[in-house]
């Protein structure tokens, strides 16, 4: 025979072998997964078998109605339809002949054979403005890390958490974690947390499912329900909704008669409540995932009810953020259902009602003494108690947005509490709070009385775990940043400067064309903010020169080795001006040949820029909106390198509780 049809039916038989293969480990793995979903179903908060989730009434349509794309049809019972469903990743120093000098430039360049470690480095290109550049940092969890900010689009978000999660499993879920953490060292950053706890749950949805409880602990507990609505409808859908809501919010919404409003709202629920009702009931995962959230609010408000009954004032915040009957997070995936059904146990007479099981806890059993319990504003503010609302227990973000309300409707109150909280006295909550956010209430009108406590109480916080000594931030105030990245670098550069010590306190460097050291003048954070604002800022990024400008101030000041600068904050979108004369070789490589200080450049823009490699002593980098990072700065002494700090800010007890399943 001919050697062609050798190698054809060779070809052939290897295509048959392998498409085998796949499907008995596709069997296998639908085996297995069968296995697993019928013990997860046989999970409960009190070891029962879990129990059918049948939603509002008005979903029990006709048969006709509720037949499937399979031909299946549901169990009718009294001429209306049940659902039946079950729960179930060296160049050597160059000499100037100036002893002073060239003493720093030895001092700085102590790292310098580091630059040439034997590890390959990652591709290279340009920054927006045409300087040399890394793509990549060489490793992906690091990129993920330093590359995700506010700002960066859905895709990107998951496509640098698949690489990720691709590297090392574990470390990606604490940096989806890190990502939204409002704690600890956390960016608050929940955007960027929903789109990656989305991919996660397409991808390894056990995995999400099995880290509920923790997830919880890291943001705040809606955004478990958040997570769902994201799945059922969509990131893009979900956006949609919180703009119309904004518009209606703003009178900008279309007018339309109050019968209309009405039938609107009831189709809309109707459709909701449906789509989650059949996502439940088809979607294994999602199911799974469903009930595990609704294990988490019943048991925490469960633990919260014992407390209360005993005296303890240790109460979580499930009741706050549990969803209220017909609301729409509760129309969309009917957990207050599925919270009631766990929360009170088969043998209670009122189970087989559903509107009792829903309004059992709502009212006097569970969230209406809870939520009281918490002393939570709304209800002092619902119910005009304006007198006996406790300024002390309300919340950072809630004081920012309420206390326009405060000051109209208990002046005399809230001026005194305000009084008692600068003689330290009492406290204000800041803790999460961004501190550009605090800033915005001063820059666009909003009173600054509440502004400057919090921004205090922010420095207050940060001062007692340490200290910045000899450190310096430089603020990239370019015509790329404008917009909320410029708001953030001042707002960090203020941050640093008043969290450092003389003789660096109360100063940062603004680069761009003209790069200059600027004083910041006042006590109070209006005033610091305006004499920022006063400063000259240009549009573009001239790194270099922010350290030849240093080299001349030591030089011309006589400054010691202590009092020198010894770590330098870089608030910037890393999109830096072509300065070298030598091709290829990056800021920072150019930097080393002057002096070396400790560098942590800190990205708060959507780029591709990445300024050094994972593996490169005495620079970190780091990302995001949040001032949490700064602890790790406050807490340890100098620099290793960038992929260990991003270990460091993922090291607290709180990661230690994730875990991967699948």
């Amino acid at each position: 025979s001919h050697p062609q049809a050798h190698k054809d039916e060779s070809c052939r038989n290897s295509q048959l072998y392998w498409q085998f293969k796949g499907i008995c480990k596709s069997n296998l793995y639908s085996f297995i997964k069968m296995r697993c979903m019928s013990d997860l179903r046989m999970e409960s908060l009190d070891n029962d078998p879990a129990i059918p989730l049948r939603g509002p009434p008005t979903l029990y349509l006709p048969v006709q109605a509720l037949r499937t794309d399979h031909g299946k049809e549901r169990k009718k019972s009294n001429g209306t339809e049940s659902i039946d469903v079950a729960v179930s990743q060296e160049q050597a120093p160059n000499v100037s002949g100036d002893p002073f000098v060239d003493a720093m430039v030895n001092n700085y360049n102590c790292n310098y054979n580091a630059y040439h470690a034997p590890m390959p480095y990652p591709f290279m290109g340009y920054t927006e403005n045409h300087s040399p550049t890394f793509h990549s940092s060489g490793k992906p969890c690091l990129d993920f890390f330093f590359h995700v900010v506010p700002d960066t689009p859905p895709n990107d978000v998951v496509r640098r958490l698949s690489l990720a999660w691709d590297e090392d499993p574990l470390t990606a879920l604490k940096l989806v974690c890190n990502l939204r953490g409002v704690r600890g060292t956390g960016k608050g950053d929940r955007e960027g947390f929903y789109a990656a706890a989305v991919w996660i749950h397409k991808n390894h949805p056990k995995t999400l499912a099995h880290n509920v409880k923790a997830l919880a602990e890291f943001g705040y507990f809606k955004d478990l329900q958040e997570i769902l609505v994201r799945i059922l409808y969509g990131a893009d859908l979900r956006e949609i909704q919180m703009r119309k809501r904004d518009e209606r919010r703003g009178g900008q919404g279309e007018k339309l008669p109050f019968s209309s409003i009405k039938i609107m709202l009831q189709q809309q629920w109707y459709d909701a409540a449906k789509k989650g009702i059949e996502t439940y009931n088809d979607n294994p995962d999602y199911r799974f995932l469903h009930i595990q959230v609704s294990r988490v609010y019943a048991g925490a408000m469960k633990k919260d009810m014992e407390n209360i009954k005993s005296g303890i004032r240790d109460i979580s915040f499930a009741a706050k953020w549990c969803p209220s009957l017909d609301s729409n997070y509760d129309r969309s995936t009917l957990l207050c259902e599925s919270i009631g059904r766990i929360l009170f146990p088969r043998d209670f007479p009122e189970f087989e009602g559903m509107e009792m099981l829903t309004t059992l806890i709502q009212s006097g059993e569970y969230l209406v003494p809870l939520r009281k319990a918490i002393d939570m504003p709304e209800i002092y503010m619902s119910a005009k108690l304006w007198n006996e609302l406790p300024y002390s227990r309300v919340p950072s973000v809630a004081m920012k947005i309420y206390k326009k309300k405060f000051f109209q409707n208990d002046p005399t109150r809230f001026s005194e509490y305000l009084d008692s909280v600068k003689k330290g006295d009492a406290k204000i909550a800041a803790g999460a709070l961004l501190p550009h956010e605090i800033i915005e209430s001063i820059e666009y009108g909003g009173e600054d009385e509440v502004a400057n406590l919090q921004w205090q109480r922010i420095v207050h916080d940060l001062s007692a775990i340490g200290k910045m000594k000899n450190c310096l931030a430089i603020c990239d105030v370019s015509g790329s940043m404008r917009g909320t990245p410029l708001e953030v670098a001042v707002a960090l550069g203020l941050l640093v400067s008043d969290l450092s010590e003389e003789p660096w306190k109360g100063k940062l460097i603004t680069f761009s064309q003209d790069p200059q050291l600027q004083i910041i003048e006042g006590d109070c954070l209006s005033s610091k903010v305006s004499s920022v604002k006063r400063m000259d800022w240009h549009t573009n990024t001239d790194f270099q020169k922010v350290f030849d400008k240093i080299l001349e101030v030591a030089r011309r000041g006589n400054l010691t080795e202590e009092q020198m600068v010894k770590r330098l904050f870089v608030f910037s979108d890393m999109e830096f001006d072509q300065a070298s004369l030598y091709p290829w070789e990056t800021d920072y490589q150019a930097i080393c040949r002057k002096f070396m200080p400790e560098i942590v450049f800190w990205n708060l823009r959507d780029s591709k820029a990445t300024p050094v490699p994972s593996h490169q002593k005495g620079v970190t980098l780091l990302s995001g909106f949040s001032k949490n990072l700064l602890k790790l700065f406050l807490k340890t002494g100098g620099i290793v390198s960038p992929e260990d700090t991003m270990i460091l800010a993922i090291s607290g007890e709180e990661y230690e509780k994730l875990v991967i399943v699948d």
